[in-house]
C-alpha cells in the first residue's frame, strides 16, 4: 500500500485521488486557522512555490480536532487561506486525524511512518508527513517544527536520496 491508495475530499468538494499525486513528492500536513501554529502557511507556501515545478506538492488537511481551533465552514477556511498567506497549494475539506474517525489517509500516515521519526498519534495541528516519489511515507515531522526546516530533506528526496 502507499499514499496512492486513498482519496479525499477537496476544499471544493471534488473527490480526489491521491494517485493523481503519482511522482511527485508530497508533504502532507494537517493544519488550523485559528492555531498559535498558523502562521506556518506562510512557510508551507514558500516551500510550494519554491519547489512546486520540481515535482513537490503540499496538501493541507485542516482539522477541527485541536481545541476547535478550525470551526469555520470550508469556504470560510478557503478564503482564510488566500487572504491572509495567499495559499495556492492543494487544500482539502475538514478531516479527523486521531481516534477512531480519524480519515484512513492519516491513519496510514501514522501507522507506516518510519522510526525514529514516527510519533505515534499526531499530537496538534502542523503535524507534517514527507512523502516520496513513490507514495511511502519517509518520515514525520512534529507540530512545531517550523516547515523551513524540512526543507533539505525535501530536496534530499525530489534528488532521489534516501533520508536517515
Amino acid at each position: 500500500m502507499s499514499v496512492y491508495d486513498y482519496s479525499a475530499t477537496t476544499i471544493d468538494k471534488e473527490e480526489k485521488s491521491l494517485a493523481d499525486y503519482n511522482g511527485d513528492v508530497l508533504l502532507i500536513v494537517n493544519t488550523a486557522s485559528g492555531c498559535g501554529l498558523t502562521p506556518q502557511y506562510e512557510g508551507l507556501q514558500k516551500l510550494y512555490d519554491t519547489y512546486n515545478e520540481q515535482g513537490f506538492k503540499v496538501l493541507g488537511f485542516p482539522c477541527n480536532q485541536f481545541k476547535g481551533q478550525e470551526p469555520g465552514t470550508e469556504e470560510d477556511i478557503k478564503s482564510f487561506c488566500q487572504v491572509n498567506y495567499n495559499v495556492s497549494f492543494p487544500l482539502f475539506s475538514k478531516v479527523d486525524v486521531i481516534g477512531e474517525t480519524a480519515h484512513p489517509l492519516f491513519q496510514y500516515l501514522v501507522n507506516e511512518a518510519p522510526a525514529p521519526s514516527r510519533t505515534g498519534e499526531i499530537e496538534w495541528n502542523f503535524a507534517k508527513f514527507l512523502v516520496d516519489q513513490k507514495g511511502n511515507v519517509v518520515k514525520q515531522y512534529p507540530s512545531r517544527l517550523d516547515p523551513a526546516e524540512v526543507e533539505s530533506d525535501i530536496q534530499k528526496v525530489l534528488a532521489g536520496e534516501k533520508l536517515n
